[in-house]
């Protein structure tokens, strides 16, 4: 399977630079794998295809404000985004440029707020030692951002808008986008109708967003991401994999840490750890049957998911036709249910 096989043609006014409002405003498109039929609809109506005994398994991960400004002791500018977490005060970042962060350099962000380059990774990241007194997420709440994608140009005036309503930890570099569309009224709906939400922790970094560069997609290596599944969601998941009911990922960070942990029969065991699980056609579902998902960048790793779970061709088309009829795509754009 080719990089270049999951290749599709956007035009870029369709790309959201704002989110919807309200959040369950966006538009649905729902996909039906068994007649291969679609239909349109308002994101709200995403209860007349769920039932009663349905669980609905989501991403409680917050977004940092990750990304920091820093300057050299010759007063050079640089960017730092937080990627990763390794310890209580080493970190993964990105840095640019690049050049201004070699091994052994202290930056300075704020009074409260410094740090040492330890190391370079294979790929150009940077293992960072931050210097702080205080409460690390205080500090960085005050000096940091929230980061947008970089294909979004229009200043976010809410910040809440990119955390999803049920977001609980923070740790991510991105927003689980999926999960943007609901909003607290449509889950209690959701839940006064039978369906169950388990929450998993998935903490979004460069693992889903890194650009896939080989051509040959088995030479491709993911960025491994934190995950976590509590005892609550696994015997959540667990009951409903038993009784023969749909378990429903929002978002594709839920399903990869709920494939991350799954074993053959699909159940889950209580656990954390880093994932690096990379899913592409033909992988066979172990533990999701259906997907709550936004539109994704082409020959990304995230439409080779879903073409995963839909078929590639029948995904390609199915976005021709959200292209036909001017959905809008990415972070803050429109929704897709695959069933």
């Amino acid at each position: 399977m080719k990089k270049s096989d999951y290749y599709y043609d956007l035009p870029e006014e369709l790309i959201a630079q704002t989110p919807a409002e309200p959040r369950d405003s966006s538009r649905l498109l729902v996909y039906d794998r068994a007649t291969n039929t679609t239909e349109h609809r308002i994101f709200r109506e995403i209860t007349e295809y769920l039932r009663a005994g349905d669980v609905l398994v989501v991403n409680n991960t917050k977004v940092l404000p990750a990304r920091l400004f820093a300057f050299t002791k010759n007063g050079g500018r640089v960017e730092i985004l937080l990627l990763k977490r390794l310890d209580l005060t080493h970190w993964e970042v990105l840095v640019r440029p690049g050049k201004k962060a070699k091994t052994g350099v202290e930056l300075f962000i704020s009074e409260e707020l410094s740090l040492v380059v330890k190391d370079r990774t294979e790929t150009g990241e940077r293992i960072v030692e931050f210097l702080f007194d205080g409460v690390f997420e205080d500090i960085v709440s005050r000096a940091g951002t929230v980061p947008l994608p970089p294909y979004i140009h229009e200043k976010l005036e809410d910040p809440d808008r990119y955390q999803t309503v049920y977001c609980k930890t923070d740790g991510s570099a991105a927003a689980p986008t999926a999960g943007l569309h609901f909003t607290e009224e449509l889950l209690a709906k959701i839940k006064g109708m039978g369906v169950e939400v388990a929450e998993v922790l998935l903490h979004v970094g460069l693992g889903t967003f890194r650009p896939v560069k080989e051509d040959d997609l088995t030479d491709h290596k993911m960025h491994s991401e934190f995950y976590r599944v509590d005892e609550k969601a696994a015997e959540t998941v667990n009951a409903a994999k038993r009784e023969g009911r749909r378990v429903i990922a929002v978002g594709t960070t839920s399903v990869r840490t709920l494939e991350s942990v799954a074993d053959e029969n699909g159940f889950l065991r209580p656990c954390s750890g880093d994932t690096e699980i990379f899913i592409y056609p033909p992988y066979r579902f172990k533990c999701v049957d259906a997907l709550v998902t936004n539109f994704h960048l082409p020959e990304s790793t995230l439409i080779m998911l879903i073409s995963a779970l839909m078929g590639r061709e029948n995904a390609l088309a199915v976005y021709r036709e959200a292209i036909e009829k001017k959905y809008r795509f990415f972070s803050f754009g429109d929704a897709m249910f695959i069933k």
